[in-house]
């Protein structure tokens, strides 16, 4: 449907907004609540009502709801002084009162069959500058199916609903995605009609009882594969594992759409990035855990704060290389960095109260002043507002071992492994798993997780210490020696002190086990 007010069209099949005809550059959420005002223009809607409809019944402040109110009022250039278009009922609601007409959007075939005009051009330029955004084709099916037909709709549907949650990432809406039914190979006209910078397409075939499911991830302005994978399954068994595929294929886009916005990023010169194309740069140094990186991590997060004063995920981004700088002791000031890491955690919240990265940077954020106990409720939150989301399941494993719920730290972390097998922070998943045997005085086992953790990619010289810990505990004192030996050429000054402070273990028990181990290979 599109809405005509004034010199305004609202496109909701195209999610756009047009002003003369001029595409304008909305965030999805403000684009939502200022559709949802329009489609009921005819009477007056609640905040509660608002509260359901966009933030889907979460619990936010008056502030959240004011501020997206405002933002709808400045990209339709009306304001709060004159409400010429939304007005304001206080302490009841709000109310759309302009003249609204109405047309139908063209026909799945004609928004195909339609070629890129102006309007195009100039919502793909202003699209550019926007966070990442796909679209989900439904699935080509090969084969007969029987009754499970509907998997190759089911599956994508699933995707779409989980995609939704990650809140980087824009995502096109079932009812437009699945119009481009078959044209999975003609990846310019899904750019045309809808510009996103990524298109998910599959192939699901069907031969008697076996099944197997290909899926592609496209980047649409160059045509490239950016990622594709394979999964293979007995028909019988297909709602089993559905779950799994859509885990799986989640977890993989979660790691490879950013490192392919960091790619795109690294091509452009510094003066034309935009606040995206610097934020997602900002995380290919910020995960390379190195004080260099690290530096240049927070000055391209500092840098799209500053060009978009409202883009939450930056401040996230600020907290968790300032997290890195108190936590690592790139700083000389260790208690400002941490003072940074939760300040930088609080403004992202407050321009996004459920941004699973948020919460989290503000879970870890309690850790650097000694309260695991008060991390545990943060981290519990991003794992709710996003299920699948490793690093937090991870950070919670981590608070869990060092107050000795060794148990549910593992079943944590294992949890985290099998989200994301290849993740930046693999290092100290391995490294927890390795505390959790500690814990259990199980030396073997912790000697095999912790020699894992100090050899993966991005082990920085407190990591070597587990493997000291591990393995002298295990009485391999040549291993011992040895990740000692590495971890002070690293660090030529670090203590016993230095590793609790990082690893603040709560029993007595093993706090004293560790401290006689570290002792013993002269730390």
């Amino acid at each position: 449907m599109i809405y005509h007010f004034e010199d305004v069209e609202l496109d909701t099949a195209r999610v756009e907004l047009r002003i003369n005809g001029g595409a304008i550059l909305i965030e999805p959420q403000v684009f939502a609540l200022l559709s949802f005002l329009v489609e009921n223009r005819d009477r007056l809607v609640t905040k509660d009502e608002i509260i359901g409809r966009i933030w889907n019944g979460r619990i936010i402040s008056d502030s959240a709801v004011a501020s997206r109110i405002k933002s709808a009022r400045q990209a339709l250039r009306d304001d709060g002084r004159s409400q010429r278009l939304i007005r304001t009922i206080h302490g009841v609601g709000f109310r759309f009162v302009a003249d609204v007409t109405t047309m139908a959007t063209a026909s799945g075939h004609e928004i195909l069959a339609r070629t890129a005009d102006a309007t195009d051009v100039g919502h793909a330029q202003a699209a550019a500058t926007s966070r990442p955004s796909i679209a989900v084709l439904p699935f080509r099916l090969v084969g007969a199916a029987g009754h499970q037909f509907a998997i190759a709709d089911a599956l994508p549907h699933d995707l779409i609903t989980e995609l939704s949650r990650l809140r980087w990432l824009f995502v096109i809406a079932r009812g437009t995605s699945f119009r481009f039914r078959g044209a999975e190979a003609e990846i310019d006209r899904v750019r045309t009609a809808l510009n996103v910078r990524y298109c998910l397409s599959g192939v699901v075939e069907i031969l008697d009882s076996a099944m197997a499911v290909s899926v592609e991830l496209c980047d649409t302005q160059d045509r490239g594969v950016v990622w594709s994978e394979r999964f293979r399954a007995q028909v019988g068994a297909v709602h089993e594992i559905r779950e799994e595929i859509v885990r799986a294929v989640i977890n993989s886009l979660e790691l490879q759409i950013p490192l392919n916005e960091a790619r795109r990023a690294r091509l452009k010169s510094p003066e034309h990035l935009d606040a995206w194309s610097a934020y997602h740069l900002g995380l290919h140094h910020m995960y390379r855990f190195n004080k260099a990186d690290n530096l240049v991590a927070t000055s391209l997060f500092e840098r799209a704060a500053v060009m978009e004063p409202g883009f939450a995920r930056a401040y996230a981004g600020l907290s968790f290389t300032h997290f890195q700088s108190a936590f690592l002791r790139y700083a000389d000031d260790v208690s400002d960095a941490a003072k940074l890491a939760q300040r930088h955690a609080e403004q992202c919240l407050e321009h996004d109260p459920v941004d699973p990265f948020g919460n989290f940077t503000m879970g870890r954020a309690f850790w650097l002043r000694g309260d695991l106990d008060g991390s545990l409720p943060w981290l519990e939150r991003a794992n709710t507002l996003n299920p699948n989301y490793a690093q937090a399941k991870y950070s919670r494993a981590w608070a869990e071992a060092l107050l000795g719920s060794a148990a549910v730290c593992q079943s944590n972390v294992d949890a985290a492994l099998a989200l994301s097998p290849l993740d930046p922070l693999l290092y100290g998943m391995f490294g927890v798993r390795a505390f959790s045997h500690i814990v259990l005085e199980e030396s073997a086992q912790a000697a095999d997780w912790a020699e894992r953790a100090a050899r993966s990619p991005g082990a920085h010289a407190l990591i070597e210490m587990i493997a000291v810990v591990a393995h002298g505990l295990n009485g391999n004192d040549a291993r011992a020696k040895a990740w000692a030996e590495s971890a002070r050429a690293r660090v030529p000054d670090l203590t016993d002190a230095e590793f609790f402070r990082a690893f603040p273990f709560r029993d007595s028990r093993t706090h004293k086990r560790i401290s006689k181990t570290l002792e013993r290979f002269g730390f």
